[in-house]
């Protein structure tokens, strides 16, 4: 893109009172934005207010620093082959992902960071060809966030790109899950859409994260460079994460988050909704609960998803190693196996060979619901000061997590 072309995007972008709708409208009648700085007050009015007519014609203040900022910004990885790639993508790209721009309010412009070979290879149209978004809670369970990283391995491993907002919780677990997937590199383990500028990583926690998805996918962005994290701007970039995407998987979230968002504009643009079905007792599971009432897709194992998507479960390299995320086992024949040996059968595939039998019995009245201690010592009989030295080992072991509140939880693993 020509650096003409360029301020001409920005300046549109940042023109006061001109919203995406209206300049998409000015794009339409007017063609390129130079076409649209070149029209008389009369002509601009005839689509858009006076007042915003009036706007277009004063060149925001800041708009060569805005350009300046951007062009140093693209410049910067030119020639350094071991450094991700730059690239500004707008309406009239035909790198524009096509998802995207389907929807009712598609950004005009967006800042993409990512591997090298995948923008010099059809930009992010290409490397977001057949994309899940993966969303949920920033204080998840630990069974909620081992969810969300092995449904994001395996979704990635059938040839999903995994798209998320790089937040703590749920999307961190879900960028992490892609890219240690075992994957063809054609397209993007992972998306990351952001809600600063792509020069502010936040939560700055997540720099390393960032810098990683940057190296094997891409990272977007609507906001300006030097954009700080604004409240307002997150909800707003939830809409890009859905729609780049075919569906939208919710992992855990409470009623009131901005999860439900997410998936309410999944919904709206046409896209496919999904939940994973959780505790009735704990607060993180209650909003996909509402989506499932509302008639969200009930999950169980990435092979649901996949079937639903029209897609092969069959990944390139599947996994040694089973998982929750995976294609549920067919049954075993009950008739040929006594039912003491399938017990043992099970205790040995699930890895608990090793526990006492006072521990496969904790294991046992714990189930998978959060629980306080008090609870466990009515539901076993044990004295809290057994019960605590159980758990404790079970907690090292990684079959049982302490929760907030003092409250403990079986993992998938126990």
């Amino acid at each position: 893109m020509q650096r003409e072309e360029l301020t001409a995007w920005l300046r549109l972008m940042a023109t006061p009172g001109v919203g995406n709708q209206s300049a998409r409208r000015l794009l339409a009648a007017f063609g390129l934005p130079q076409n649209i700085f070149a029209q008389s007050l009369g002509t601009l009015r005839a689509c858009v207010s006076g007042a915003q007519a009036q706007a277009l014609l004063e060149e925001p203040a800041h708009l060569w620093k805005m350009t300046d900022q951007a062009v140093r910004w693209l410049e910067a990885p030119t020639g350094n082959t071991s450094m991700p790639a730059r690239a500004i993508c707008t309406l009239g790209d035909p790198d524009y992902p096509p998802l995207l721009l389907a929807t009712d309010d598609p950004p005009l412009l967006l800042y993409v960071e990512g591997a090298r070979q995948l923008l010099q290879n059809g930009g992010l149209a290409a490397a977001s060809g057949h994309c899940l978004a993966m969303v949920g809670s920033r204080n998840p369970t630990p069974q909620g966030k081992g969810n969300a990283r092995e449904f994001a391995k395996a979704l990635r491993e059938s040839g999903l790109t995994i798209v998320s907002g790089l937040a703590l919780g749920i999307d961190a677990a879900a960028h992490e899950g892609a890219l240690a997937a075992d994957a063809q590199p054609s397209t993007a383990a992972t998306i990351a859409v952001v809600g600063t500028g792509l020069d502010c990583v936040y939560p700055r926690s997540h720099q390393d994260l960032a810098t990683r998805i940057a190296h094997s996918g891409m990272l977007v962005s609507e906001y300006p460079l030097g954009t700080p994290p604004l409240a307002a701007n997150f909800p707003k970039r939830n809409r890009i994460i859905s729609g780049l995407s075919q569906g939208t998987l919710v992992v855990e979230a409470a009623v009131a988050s901005g999860s439900l968002i997410t998936a309410r504009l999944a919904g709206e643009q046409g896209r496919e909704v999904f939940a994973i079905p959780g505790s009735i007792h704990a607060p993180q599971s209650r909003g996909c609960h509402a989506l499932l009432r509302q008639g969200a897709k009930l999950v169980e194992s990435a092979q649901d998803v996949l079937e639903e998507l029209q897609m092969s479960h069959e990944s390139p390299q599947k996994p040694e190693r089973s998982s929750s995320a995976e294609a549920r086992p067919r049954p075993k024949p009950r008739a040929q196996t006594p039912p003491v040996a399938m017990q043992q059968l099970d205790i040995v595939s699930s890895g608990l060979e090793h526990l006492s039998d006072q521990q496969h019995e904790l294991l046992g009245a714990l189930g998978f619901d959060p629980m306080g201690l008090d609870a466990l010592v009515a539901r076993t009989g044990w004295d809290a000061a057994t019960l605590q030295v159980q758990l404790l080992q079970l907690e090292l072991d990684g079959h049982v997590a302490r929760l907030p509140g003092g409250r403990y939880q079986r993992l998938a693993s126990g």
